[in-house]
């Protein structure tokens, strides 16, 4: 019973931890478990415009390329710094298609704005949800451009005037082109975003051409530039990812904090011929992703106060007088969608991230998917899954669940003895391990069971969480959208009622201190549940009247075969 008594201290350590670490969040302090915090709080730094024309003081301009240590192959590139300013002059072009509505400015052909029509604001139903924007509240931009390695050399930047060549706006076929072009030093560059029919990857084609009478070394460089402040409707209950990421067949998936950024601590792969570039929020993400098999240097960096950017920089070798270049790459621009993101690069989909379960959580969420196949509604998507995974560990929780009813069969004789010994713990012990002897009692046989069973409800948890398809999505009356919490609490009331329920059905422990803490447990979990989105409260729920009827049905059974037992 000592095993018993630290078992359950263990899980109400726990939940007192969790709740202190969401009051640590809450209170705009770091978390206990290093999750996604971001280096400054929402409003309280000034930001700077990241085009370039509001960076005072600072050592480079916001969203510009510092000088770099490039790699090996790419020469000395001088990149935008400090004392070049972008155009005063821009065009903002908008551009629409099924899927998005987005902005382009002029100044660098750079993307300014992003809103995803199959998306809605979560605080505003009646707008798309935006993801890149330049503006007060949020500034979050998808950049490139072109840098020399000889000093003194001006090719152009995300800060050099484009003008934009294509004439359609908006999408009538299956794909769109918008093409801008601009020259500077000899050096021609001319940029195709290649738009498709419902699809949230863009193909983007700079093609270079040498007008000028000497050789050129130029590199191309893929940027993305976002401030640190947290999405809205972020919540302080639970942790998601924001900031910057990093991805190679060597290192796989590297997540790169905010505030590691600000201490120099960031740690990350520098130079790689594969991978990808990202930044990443909870439900969303971009990545530029460039051509296979040619080396990059990728950084990530503080541009300004409460702005950072991520890069990679990609030399393109010598382009003769008269000679022409095209260098390819794709652009992530949307939700988290891991069947369309594996399609586009070898493990884009790990945005997705699962942490050290993903091996179990990645079958889930396909078995979550093709269910959803047929059903066409996420919620009942949850209920099935969840059903069909008890079914999965019925065996388990049946040898749970009669080991817990034979406890309770014998909680009146554990009191007598309780009673019978008083303080002598020795005794007391060695008695009752004579009686689980005789009576072919586990004490751990209730638990065991369990433990096995919870690094999938784990999974589950983060599938449900991590998953964008639940953004949105309703379920029934008056849930109408699994990702936030239940509008009338009823789903956290009836989790509250159904684990209090559990722990009435299971035997009162011996230890009045052990039986307060499993009384106050649903209370814990619970007032945790008010706060979490409506899907996890739902698989919650349905796990536990589930467990009640399993349970109820299993003690049936014993009380039958005990009755006829003693005839």
């Amino acid at each position: 019973m000592d095993i018993r008594r630290t078992v359950l201290w263990m899980i109400f350590s726990f939940s007192l931890l969790l709740l202190w670490n969401n009051w640590q969040v809450h209170t705009g302090k770091p978390s206990l478990f290093g999750g996604s915090t971001t280096s400054q709080t929402a409003g309280t730094e000034p930001k700077q415009a990241a085009n370039g024309t509001k960076a005072p003081n600072a050592s480079v301009p916001a969203g510009a390329p510092a000088a770099v240590t490039p790699a090996p192959a790419a020469g000395n590139e001088t990149v935008p710094g400090a004392g070049q300013k972008a155009a005063s002059a821009s065009e903002k072009i908008q551009i629409k298609t099924d899927v998005y509505e987005l902005t382009f400015d002029t100044t660098g052909a750079q993307l300014v704005k992003a809103q995803l029509t199959k998306y809605r604001d979560l605080e505003d139903p009646s707008k798309p949800m935006m993801l890149l924007d330049d503006s007060a509240s949020l500034t979050y931009l998808v950049q490139a451009g072109v840098v020399g390695a000889a000093q003194g050399q001006s090719f152009p930047t995300h800060l050099t005037p484009f003008q934009m060549t294509s004439s359609e706006r908006t999408m009538s076929g299956d794909t769109l082109k918008v093409v801008f072009e601009a020259q500077s030093d000899g050096l021609k560059v001319v940029r195709t975003y290649t738009l498709h029919k419902g699809r949230y990857d863009i193909d983007v084609q700079n093609d270079l051409y040498n007008v000028g009478t000497t050789p050129v070394n130029p590199s191309i460089y893929y940027q993305l530039t976002r401030d640190g402040n947290d999405p809205p409707n972020t919540s302080h209950f639970y942790s998601t990812f924001t900031g910057p990421a990093v991805y190679s067949s060597e290192d796989k998936y590297q997540k790169i904090k905010f505030s590691d950024i600000d201490k120099n601590k960031a740690s990350y792969i520098k130079q790689a011929d594969n991978g990808w570039i990202s930044i990443v929020q909870h439900y969303f993400a971009t990545a530029w992703v460039p051509a296979e098999g040619k080396v990059r240097h990728n950084e990530a960096l503080r541009v300004s106060d409460n702005l950072y950017a991520v890069r990679a920089i990609e030399p393109l070798g010598t382009i003769e007088p008269g000679q022409h270049q095209a260098t390819t790459a794709h652009l992530w621009l949307g939700p988290q969608d891991q069947k369309a993101m594996a399609h586009v690069a070898p493990g884009l989909d790990v945005v997705v991230d699962y942490g050290f379960l993903t091996i179990i959580a990645k079958p889930l969420f396909q078995l979550m998917t093709w269910i959803h196949s047929f059903v066409g509604n996420w919620g009942w998507t949850i209920v099935l899954l969840t059903l069909l995974i008890k079914l999965v560990f019925y065996p388990l929780s049946a040898a749970s669940y009669r080991s817990m009813a034979k406890m309770k069969l014998v909680t009146p004789r554990l009191q007598a003895l309780r009673e019978k010994f008083g303080g002598d713990r020795a005794k007391m012990n060695q008695a009752m391990m004579e009686m689980y002897r005789t009576e072919k009692i586990n004490p751990l046989g209730g638990c065991l069971p369990m433990v096995v069973q919870v690094p999938v409800f784990i999974s589950l948890y983060w599938v449900l969480l991590g998953s964008v398809e639940m953004r949105g999505a309703p379920w029934i009356l008056w849930i109408h959208d699994l990702s936030i919490g239940d509008p009338w609490f009823i789903l956290p009331a009836i989790m509250m009622g159904t684990m209090f329920l559990q722990i009435k059905l299971n035997p009162t422990p011996p230890d009045p201190m052990q039986a307060k803490i499993m009384l106050i447990m649903p209370l814990v979990f619970g007032g945790m549940m008010f706060f979490f989105p409506a899907g996890l409260v739902l698989y919650w729920c349905v796990n536990n009247i589930v467990s009640i009827a399993q349970q109820r049905y299993i003690m049936h059974k014993l009380d039958k075969q005990t009755a006829v037992a003693h005839r």
